[in-house]
């Protein structure tokens, strides 16, 4: 029996095989990357920068604070002020998804029991955002990320 050779061939078709892997690979992952980006956070780079330092003067001195917790299928948003008394918004708009991706992402309608805003959610375990945009009475936005840790 004649003894098999490693040819030039075969090292081609090895290096060819290899690579090949790899580009797949990044294609793969590339194309995931681009399918579950959640998009543009704002319409307008430029316009947004120019109302930035305006718009978070406006926000700190509202003087709030969030704190958000979730238990029993129920998400909480607690808003507080200055003195720690809990603050009952004009209007409350608020998503909680994951940071990663958009597929779960959920607008819960938020009421103000007394202390704090309460609504209905079903949140697995793990890491979630929630995107808020409150205003007060005077149309004075107050907008923050509040990252929730759902414990399993």
């Amino acid at each position: 029996m004649a003894e098999r050779q490693f040819t030039g061939k075969h090292a081609l078709a090895l290096f060819v095989a290899a690579f090949g892997v790899i580009i797949a690979v990044n294609l793969v992952l590339a194309y995931s990357a681009v399918k579950t980006f959640p998009g543009l956070e704002v319409k307008n780079s430029y316009v947004a920068s120019q109302e930035f330092n305006e718009r978070r003067d406006a926000q700190e001195a509202l003087g709030w604070s969030v704190r958000a917790d979730a238990a029993g299928g129920l998400v909480f948003i607690a808003i507080t002020d200055d003195a720690e008394q809990p603050v009952e918004v004009a209007e409350l708009k608020a998503t909680i998804g994951r940071a990663t991706h958009v597929q779960q992402d959920i607008t819960p309608e938020f009421r103000f029991d007394g202390t704090a805003y309460v609504a209905k959610a079903e949140l697995a375990p793990g890491n979630w955002n929630i995107r808020m945009v409150a205003k007060d009475a005077q149309g004075t936005e107050f907008s923050q990320r509040v990252v929730l840790h759902v414990k399993g």
